[in-house]
């Protein structure tokens, strides 16, 4: 078993949201965003970044700017991701694919991606289907998040022939009725990182405070807003749930190229680890990743050589 850790560093070279935000073009793609702009203390144009209707109408501009996808509705309460953070992620998951494609990133449908836990903004799958072409399928537990995922695909003609929104059936498992005969290159997860509702709130409480100190005004900054109960916590957390897929992952080694998770908490890997050291996996890699204050990493492991 081989592990890899990279130094973490901005935003991916190949991610087209570093820096600071386009607004001319940003409102160019989404008029009714020039309504949220305000100037910081700078004078440069932004949005409060504490108010959800600036942020969602934020993301709209920048899923229509950047992806083409013209029409994203998500419901009041459920998550409004950062688009750069999740970006990342399908960009350093794309070097992960390319280290058994000759360092070349393969593109197209015929790269097949598993994302578990899509949820109602469906926001892995557009962004991996919009830059490298990639197909995805993303399952979910919760009904609405699965109608309004499926909704966005329809909406948008750009996404309806890359992206399949499935039912897990089985809120106990993860992969169990949703991997069957089919293959992938590529199986990817943010899990739910709180342990209990207590510190879902608390952790929303935190970051309400200090998106009202009005310091985070730039792209690699902007933090997600609401979420129901199954998009932030689970019994035990991010450890138990990546170790349910760890465990699941057993059953289909020779399907599956690489298995990988979004890790928000550095003092998890070891117990993730060794739970990946109890199986046969052949590779373990751990990629760090950095949004200017902000730490995170994907852990990776895979039964191939």
């Amino acid at each position: 078993m081989s592990r890899n850790e990279e130094k973490a560093g901005t935003l991916h070279p190949r991610n087209p949201h570093a820096g600071r935000y386009d607004f001319a073009a940003l409102c160019g793609a989404c008029p009714e965003l020039s309504s949220h702009l305000r100037p910081n203390p700078a004078g440069d144009e932004t949005i409060d970044f504490a108010d959800a209707e600036a942020v969602l109408c934020l993301n709209r501009a920048l899923l229509a700017h950047t992806y083409e996808v013209k029409h994203w509705e998500i419901p009041k309460g459920y998550l409004c991701p950062p688009i750069p953070g999740r970006a990342d992620m399908i960009h350093y998951l794309a070097d992960l694919l390319a280290r058994r494609s000759g360092g070349k990133v393969p593109t197209g449908k015929s790269v097949k991606v598993l994302d578990i836990g899509t949820g109602a903004n469906c926001i892995y799958p557009i962004i991996g289907s919009q830059s490298y072409g990639w197909k995805f399928v993303g399952t979910e537990i919760d009904p609405v998040a699965i109608k309004t995922a499926r909704a966005i695909v329809a909406a948008n003609p750009r996404l309806t022939k890359s992206i399949k929104i499935v039912e897990q059936s089985d809120p106990a498992a993860i992969f169990r009725g949703v991997i069957a005969r089919e293959s992938y290159d590529l199986v990817m997860s943010n899990p739910p990182f709180h342990a209990s509702i207590a510190e879902a709130q608390a952790g929303t409480r935190r970051k309400s405070k200090n998106l009202s100190k009005g310091r985070r005004t730039s792209a690699g900054t902007a933090l997600n807003f609401g979420g129901q109960n199954a998009e932030l916590w689970c019994p035990g957390g991010e450890v138990r749930f990546i170790t349910q897929m760890i465990e699941e992952s057993q059953l289909y080694p020779t399907q599956v190229s690489w298995f990988s998770s979004l890790v928000s908490k550095r003092a998890n890997l070891p117990a993730l680890k060794r739970a990946i050291g109890k199986t046969e996996a052949r590779t373990v890699e751990v990629i760090e990743m950095s949004q200017r204050n902000k730490q995170s990493r994907i852990l990776a492991w895979s039964y191939q050589a």
